[in-house]
């Protein structure tokens, strides 16, 4: 299972440097932007995450293979834009709710072995999915997703919860992250498909 959830990782990488190379092409970068942007996406959130757990060293510091994993991705999404036609604004999104079930199951799934509370396993879920998309966006001169109208944060918070429960349960490990991934790709694709979205609060100006 431990090998398992190393290669989801690395997927997991591989999906987050793809939305940074494709958000990258968007800006017009040179391929070191792209590069950058791309790392940046695919690492960010569990470095913050490994930072605040004091998890050390960090993920990509001990193995070089998640540098070289996301620097191929954003390569080869070059290469495929170049060759096909460019990526829609679609394809950006779907390969972003990818990452993001994949992160936020690895982010509360690490929490969990530091044996914080469930709170807290919650919230470093959230983050590893969350952060590298908003420090790419916010790089790129853009409202963050998760700032913006569609169901993003809370479709993690729903994964966490549901690989929370079921890790209590005692249920396979395999069925937990493959249960809870599913949750959070398909509550964020349903928010995207039909525009779902909470409630928004608005100010009223009673001058």
């Amino acid at each position: 299972m431990e090998q398992l959830f190393y290669l989801a990782d690395l997927f997991g990488v591989a999906v987050f440097a793809i939305t940074g190379a494709l958000m990258a092409g968007r800006k017009s970068m040179d391929l070191f932007g792209v590069l950058v942007i791309a790392i940046i996406t695919a690492l960010g959130g569990g470095t913050l995450r490994d930072l605040i757990l004091d998890n050390h060293p960090v993920s990509w510091i001990r193995n070089d293979l998640y540098i070289v994993v996301a620097s191929l991705a954003a390569v080869g999404t070059v290469i495929w834009v170049r060759l096909t036609q460019p990526i829609h604004e679609k394809g950006l999104l779907l390969a972003d709710a990818f990452g993001l079930a994949v992160f936020t199951v690895i982010g509360t799934e690490v929490a969990m072995q530091h044996n914080v509370p469930y709170s807290t396993a919650i919230i470093m879920g959230v983050m590893t999915g969350v952060a590298g998309g908003v420090m790419r966006d916010v790089i790129c001169n853009e409202i963050p997703l998760i700032f913006q109208k569609e169901i993003y944060a809370t479709a993690c918070i729903a994964g966490a919860l549901v690989f929370i429960v079921m890790r209590e349960i005692g249920t396979p490990h395999w069925l937990d992250t493959s249960v809870a991934m599913l949750t959070v790709l398909l509550t964020r694709l349903a928010a995207i498909r039909w525009h779902i979205a909470l409630p928004s609060f608005h100010l009223l100006d009673r001058d």
